[in-house]
């Protein structure tokens, strides 16, 4: 295909060329070319890769649209002539032919098998006649005719003075026009998606993880997000990423790469922490604490975006204020940058704002603020500093970079931040290209927050109870989100609504309508190629007096024929449908790759395992092994997760599941020696012990088992697997299917991973978690997960103790699901299919509002009265209670009690120490005293009333030990 030249895009910036050289005076920004005659551009063959853009190189591309290597440009006040190939002049000849602001002549040079031309003898002898003529004296170039040139420029006899025309061209660039302002929202676009929807997700992975990577490996997975390789292995650009991006639909992704290759920082890297944009990842491992620096910057169809930012974890209180102040820093500058301020001016403001807040900091200040951006990522005539005395003008793109170096933390050693975006001029202020994760809340993350946020009360009601240990905040310790704002009130159910009605738009119906029953189509033959020969003399043909058969009807006198064919019909339209519906249910099927056996060692084995599903054969123990892309069963390891499923045997399995016995079936638990010669409890303890350090040593083999498999797969897929460990502590009983089995969360998931059939729920898919038939009296309760694809039904887990209400209430509330809390069971079909019909109705009319919000707090305070009328009149309920009874309730079990003691805690009034001793001794000798007197009469008949009425505030306290024992 031939390229095509923007010819009236081309005749405007030629124009603008002309009109700045002819308006330029000595003492403006184009003052380098007002007294030249003529301006001559140079170029050679193709710079490399690795190379940085030359002001020539941006600025053909900019003129012409394209880069045309070893072609030369001589502009006269009169007239423009080109050198370049016979190639190259098909192509410019274009803009000759687009009616140009001046004259243009094309020399032409003569093909490696013709004879020479006098192209370049006519483009010297034009050079030769000018007095000055700008060029940029500071570029050097290679090649071919770049020789040919310097050869002819040395036989001259009086050469032209020549000037330097780089900051003249600086100018020209610098303001942007529409089209290219298009371009760089676009690169600014990708690469604020990149950040949000990778970056930082993948970060938090390896932290959450302690994954150990290094900084070039993190590197080299960013950059694989919009493709690798070339040919058939080459990959395409990873859409799960750059979908989530606004405005990313039609890219050109063959014409997006990046500016430089990411840079990632933390504290382990060995050369220290360094600002400067030629800096580069290290082959060190990424530390999991500290400050951590991240910049990249992506290039589409030849224009640039930057984009930097520091991420924090486990911050100090300094720290937070440094963070803090150059974000307010970056406001107030970019609030400052409008047309007619002078780029020192920047700089001198920034400079003022650090003296007045922080003057300690000034010296860790960074040197300039960045840098005009463009098809240069740096334009070095457009420098943010002191020097510098240039003008901003409206439509200028700049690469502003914020920060603070060499400073020191509480342990002595050295850091930095940064704040880096891509910002445009405006005629009142500029505003940003690239954003997101910038403020304090997504950057700054802590550890174990929850335990932290804990603080004693000054005056103790009870002895302080041991809270229920959050072990998913010790395992996902990056808590990005201030433990202040973590409720599961009203006010989190109408968090989803913006949410909802941002997903579904007005124009967008239903998602879960259905189409009304249409009628299946069988067709014979797909497309013309499959006719028989046959069919050719039956082809349609144009006769206006030709007369056409609608249908044929066929009689026989043998009725069994007509029979027999009917069958044949109706078999074939029988294995047609099972075909298609065997290939409907494979469709989801993932294609697995070849087996890449490891070589130069053994590979890593886990023996004596069973499989689920089990293999064709008799279920007999095997071993598994980790080859370079696959499981010695077939098993790849970049399958997408809890979606895809694989051929296992001649069966798709969604879910599998290596597993072995824990108990041994060859230990002998009734005839050893040992036996004969105790009698008693020592040996069932011994065989105790023995199960349960064969558990142990079986956990420890299947999790380094799990930690060599994600090792693989991440050497193998460039990406990093994480290993998902269930958390016991937060289990909890229910019926998700028919069986009561136990259900236990992961930092991702909720699995139950037993007996089939499996459950495994991403977290991240649910939408609002509805706890039902939460009533004082019942023993149990439910749970209805409904997920964020509304299509989907709603799942239901049945018949969870109550004891275990207020485990799942924390647990829900500390993966951020949103909550309702409610009597009875609703009917959850028809309210989905109300749903389906509109979501963007539904969340305008206040989405999940109408289920009311549950709270942990509303609870603590229901709870607390019920507790505190049990708890009014103790000496009443000694009195009429049995000594065994009277034990259940005694204060020894309130003061255990996990949920008072937290009650407790809350309140500002409370009696202290000395006066519950008091109270304690007081209650002791009245108890018994009151079984001394009801054991004399034990079979007395007066006493069942007592007992009766004795039970009215026992549930109240009943829950209260279910909550101790928690």
């Amino acid at each position: 295909m031939a390229v095509q030249l923007n010819k009236t895009l081309i005749n405007a910036r030629l124009k603008s060329i002309y009109d700045g050289w002819n308006n330029a005076t000595v003492n403006d920004d184009m003052g380098s070319i007002a007294n030249a005659d003529a301006l001559l551009l140079l170029s050679g063959d193709p710079a490399a890769e690795d190379e940085p853009i030359r002001k020539g190189t941006a600025f053909q591309t900019w003129l012409l649209g394209y880069e045309f290597p070893s072609t030369f440009l001589l502009f006269d006040k009169q007239k423009m002539l080109i050198l370049c190939s016979a190639t190259k002049a098909k192509v410019l000849q274009q803009i000759k032919d687009g009616n140009p602001p001046v004259p243009i002549e094309i020399l032409v040079q003569a093909k490696a098998k013709e004879a020479p031309s006098d192209a370049v003898p006519k483009f010297i002898e034009a050079y030769s006649k000018y007095t000055r003529v700008a060029t940029l004296i500071k570029e050097t170039y290679n090649g071919k005719l770049i020789n040919e040139w310097n050869q002819g420029i040395d036989k001259l006899a009086n050469k032209p003075e020549q000037v330097d025309m780089a900051p003249a061209l600086s100018t020209t660039l610098a303001v942007k026009d529409e089209d290219e302002l298009k371009i760089i929202r676009t690169a600014a676009n990708l690469t604020s998606t990149l950040l949000i929807h990778h970056i930082v997700l993948k970060l938090e992975t390896i932290l959450d993880k302690e994954a150990k990577i290094t900084h070039e490996q993190f590197a080299g997975q960013i950059e694989s997000r919009i493709g690798t390789g070339d040919g058939e292995g080459a990959k395409g650009p990873d859409m799960k990423v750059w979908s989530k991006g606004r405005g990313l639909s039609d890219v050109d992704w063959g014409a997006t790469e990046f500016c430089y290759t990411p840079i990632i920082q933390s504290r382990s890297t060995s050369t220290g922490y360094d600002l400067r944009s030629t800096a580069e990842s290290s082959m060190d491992h990424i530390a999991h604490k500290g400050v951590f620096l991240i910049a990249v910057g992506l290039r589409y169809k030849g224009y640039c975006a930057n984009l930097g930012r520091s991420i924090i974890v486990d911050p100090s209180k300094e720290q937070e204020r440094i963070y803090n102040l150059l974000v307010s820093l970056q406001s107030e500058v970019v609030r400052e940058m409008k047309d007619g301020k002078t780029l020192r001016d920047m700089y001198q403001f920034a400079a003022e704002y650090i003296r007045e807040k922080k003057p300690d900091l000034e010296k860790n200040f960074v040197k300039n603020l960045g840098s005009g951006i463009g098809i240069e990522f740096r334009d070095s005539a457009y420098v943010l500093s002191l020097k510098n005395g240039r003008q901003l003008k409206t439509n200028m793109v700049f690469n502003l970079v914020l920060g603070f170096s060499d400073l020191v933390d509480e342990s002595g050693k050295k850091y930095a931040l940064h704040l880096v975006d891509t910002v445009r001029v405006g005629p009142d202020r500029a505003a940003f290209l690239t954003d997101g994760v910038k403020s304090s809340k997504e950057t700054l993350f802590f550890l174990n927050t929850a335990e932290e946020d804990e603080k004693p009360s000054k005056v103790a009601k009870a002895p302080p109870a041991k809270p229920i240990v959050n072990v998913l905040l010790k395992r996902k310790c990056c808590r990005r989100r201030p433990p202040e704002s973590r409720n599961i009130k009203q006010t989190c159910i109408q968090a989803c609504k913006p949410a909802g009605l941002a997903k579904y738009s007005e124009e967008g119906g239903g998602l879960g309508e259905k189409e009304g029953k249409g009628w299946k189509r069988f067709q014979s033959y797909k497309g013309e190629g499959a006719l028989p020969k046959e069919a050719e003399t039956l082809r349609p043909f144009e006769d206006p007096d030709a007369t056409f058969v609608r249908s044929v009807t066929y009689r026989s006198v043998d009725g069994h024929r007509f029979d027999q064919i009917s069958k044949q019909i109706t078999d074939l339209k029988k294995e047609v449908n099972k075909r298609e519906q065997q290939k409907k249910e494979m469709a989801d099927v993932i294609e697995q790759d070849v087996l890449v056996e490891i070589k130069g060692r053994r590979p890593h084995k886990l023996p004596e395992v069973f499989v689920r599903p089990a293999l064709d054969g008799k279920r007999l123990p095997g071993e598994v092994e980790i080859h370079q892309n696959w499981f010695a069963i077939p098993i790849a390891y970049g399958l997408p997760k809890n979606r895809a499923p694989i051929m296992i045997g001649k069966k798709k399995a969604h879910d599998i599941q290596f597993f072995r016995e824990a108990s041994d079936v060859q230990f002998d638990e009734t005839g050893n020696r040992k036996r004969k010669h105790r009698y008693g409890d020592e040996d069932e303890i011994e065989m105790e012990q023995q199960e349960r350090r064969r558990r142990q040593m079986l956990n420890k083999e299947f999790k380094l088992f799990a930690e060599r498999v994600a090792e693989a797969a991440s050497t193998s897929t460039g990406e990093t697997v994480e290993v998902d460990i269930p958390f016991r502590e937060l289990s909890f009983e229910g019926v998700p299917f028919r069986t009561n089995v136990r259900l236990q969360p992961t930092t991702e998931c909720l699995v139950h991973l037993i007996d089939p059939p499996f459950l495994v729920v991403t977290l991240n898919e649910i939408e609002i978690a509805s706890l039902e038939r939460v009533q004082f009296t019942l023993k149990q309760f439910d749970l209805v997960l409904v997920f964020k694809d509304f299509t989907k039904t709603p799942l239901h887990i049945n018949s969870i103790p109550s004891a275990q209400l207020d485990d799942v209430k924390n647990w829900l509330d500390s993966v951020d699901i949103p909550l309702s809390e409610g009597p009875v069971n609703l009917n959850w079909g028809p309210i989905m299919k109300t749903i389906n019909e509109n979501p963007h109705d539904f969340f305008q009319q206040g989405g999940w509002s109408f289920l009311g919000g549950g709270g942990a707090e509303s609870d603590a305070e229901e709870e607390s009265d019920t507790e505190s009328e049990f708890e009014a009149d103790p000496e009443d309920l000694v009195s009429e209670e049995s000594g065994e009874e009277a034990s259940a309730y005694d204060g020894s079990d309130a003061s255990e009690d996990s949920g008072s003691a937290s009650y407790d805690d809350v309140s500002d009034e409370g009696d202290d120490w000395d006066e519950l001793e008091r109270k304690a001794a007081k209650s002791d000798s009245k108890r018994a005293d009151g079984v001394k007197v009801r054991g004399e009469s034990d079979d007395s008949d007066d006493d069942r009333p007592k007992k009766k009425k004795g039970a009215a505030p026992a549930k109240g306290g009943a829950k209260g030990k279910a909550n101790g024992k928690r």
